[in-house]
């Protein structure tokens, strides 16, 4: 797969090295010349110099194949911008983008954007929601239609979960298992998966489940 990502932000670098660690292909793009510089001594061809709100940078950095272009810096009317010329004159598969403003989330969408992170939402909704310590599934935010999450689900020492398969689990449709983090991996589970300890679990989740797989893979 390849991936455009616009804006050197934290969140930009460390999205960058998770993706060229899975073994995708990756551009950053970042028009801070310092930045690039000093991200280049790492990451080598992967970092890019130019402004990503640009139609001529975008397609020098092979907008027309790019397969998802991810906007990532702190400015919403760049992230659009983005959004726009790689939607409208690259055909991009798929757009996420970053919006400071949770106002701005309403005109992402209406653009077309495929999804937008926006971290004031996020820690509301996990304030909200009041997450205990202790817990082995995380909130991370809710998905359209307001009663299905996605969450992260942490297996602990002495979960009944470890070393059974997802096909033996017997769950009901409302939870869905979208990936495992393994030893610095993500893993794309199937039927035959077996969960070890401390795999950090993204599913998707009816809310009337949330207390259904908390059971499930909570320790001893």
């Amino acid at each position: 797969m390849y991936i455009i990502i616009v804006g050197a932000s934290k969140a930009g670098i460390n999205l960058t090295k998770t993706l060229l660690s899975g073994g995708h292909e990756v551009t950053l793009i970042d028009q801070d010349k310092a930045k690039v510089t000093a991200l280049a001594e790492t990451l080598n061809e992967t970092v890019l110099l130019g402004n990503g709100a640009s139609a001529p940078v975008l397609k020098f950095a092979g907008a027309n194949r790019a397969d998802v272009v991810a906007a990532l810096t702190g400015d919403d009317a760049t992230n659009l911008v983005v959004c726009q010329l790689t939607k409208l004159m690259f055909m991009t598969p798929r757009t996420i983008s970053r919006v400071s403003d949770p106002a701005n989330e309403e005109i992402f969408q209406s653009i077309g954007v495929d999804a937008t992170i926006n971290s004031t939402r996020i820690l509301n909704y996990l304030i909200e929601e009041q997450v205990q310590a202790g817990d082995v599934v995380v909130p991370l935010f809710p998905l359209k239609g307001g009663d299905v999450e996605l969450v992260q689900v942490d297996v602990p020492k002495g979960s009944a979960i470890v070393g059974n398969k997802i096909k033996d689990l017997g769950l009901p449709e409302g939870i869905i298992i979208v990936s495992i983090y393994r030893e610095e991996k993500t893993i794309i589970p199937k039927g035959e998966t077996v969960f070890q300890q401390n795999d950090e679990v993204i599913a998707i989740v009816k809310k009337e489940h949330i207390d259904k797989i908390q059971q499930m893979f909570k320790g001893a």
